[in-house]
């Protein structure tokens, strides 16, 4: 039988939210059989639980945000996409993660960190069934016309398989690869994807904090680009990087399905939005998928049996 995960033990980290820029505690907890990702903001009077599910999100503008039930007004966690990532290229089910402020710490920019995490505080097999979601048609949301099109689709696919395509017309990002293609069963999600780092452009920072955005944002934690080049003195981790993050979100906008998928996942120039409404798609049309698991582990996706590996 192919089984749920969680942790051996309890992990923490500490750092400042990318948007709000306060500091913040995050604790990872296992997590018992079927309870799935939770949030529980813990900095509250009462402390509030948010389980992650696609009715949950509350706003995609610039990150991924929930609340319970996805009301507006109630309590809420920011910015969980990175470590959702995390959760779904190490095939972690069930999880606690106790939080201290409203946004996750953004920590590198990246889901590297939230995998070392994972992976110090150890990855365990549970005694009941993994479940999936296979998708069984494909499903397809679109925005825009001409030069404003931006499309995202899942399809059925014995795995769980991503394709993106950026175009920013920038001559930093045009100057990178524009299109990437990555199959989680290849077991390489933390050596070829997890470190790319958000990113964003200098002409656009000033404007962000005016609004309250990006306020604990640096070069520490973000691939930052002016109007011609990558200003980190490092450089890219990647040649491809920038779409790679944007594999990276995608990867941690869609487990917020509360399951893994079974499905090839393809976009072009989409964002946390548009997952999310594709995501929403999917599950409103009870015949586009279907739940399921394997009594026999040779019958699940290459890929899936594999004990997750150290770094």
């Amino acid at each position: 039988m192919l089984k749920q995960r969680t942790l051996k033990s309890l992990t923490r980290a500490v750092g400042v939210g990318l948007h709000g820029g306060h500091k913040v505690e995050l604790t990872l907890r296992p997590a018992a059989p079927d309870t799935g990702i939770v949030f529980r903001r813990i900095d509250l009077p009462v402390p509030v639980d948010i389980p992650v599910n696609a009715q949950a999100v509350c706003d995609t503008r610039l990150a991924s945000t929930i609340s319970p039930g996805g009301d507006p007004g109630a309590p809420k966690v920011h910015t969980i996409e990175h470590v959702m990532s995390a959760c779904c290229g190490l095939g972690i089910d069930n999880l606690q993660i106790d939080i201290t402020n409203e946004e996750v710490p953004i920590l590198d920019g990246s889901a590297a960190s939230f995998v070392f995490l994972l992976q110090s505080a150890g990855v365990v097999e549970q005694d009941a069934p993994k479940r999936f979601i296979r998708v069984l048609k494909p499903v397809e949301v679109r925005e825009g016309e001409g030069a404003a099109l931006k499309w995202a689709r899942l399809e059925p696919y014995h795995g769980y398989r991503l394709s993106f395509e950026i175009e920013f017309n920038h001559p930093a990002v045009d100057s990178t690869g524009q299109r990437v293609e990555f199959d989680l069963g290849s077991g390489r999600y933390q050596r070829d994807i997890a470190r790319a780092r958000t990113f964003g452009f200098a002409k656009d920072v000033d404007a962000m904090r005016a609004r309250g955005l990006s306020l604990g944002g640096s070069m520490d934690n973000a691939i930052v680009v002016d109007d011609t080049r990558v200003l980190n003195a490092e450089g890219l981790r990647y040649d491809d990087e920038f779409v790679k993050h944007k594999i990276l979100d995608a990867m941690g906008d869609l487990y917020i399905a509360g399951h893994p998928l079974l499905a090839a996942y393809s976009a072009y120039k989409s964002g946390h939005a548009l997952n999310n409404k594709l995501l929403r798609a999917l599950l409103a049309d009870p015949s586009a998928w279907e739940i399921v698991t394997f009594a026999d582990e040779r019958q699940a996706p290459q890929g899936f049996t594999q004990p997750v590996r150290a770094w």
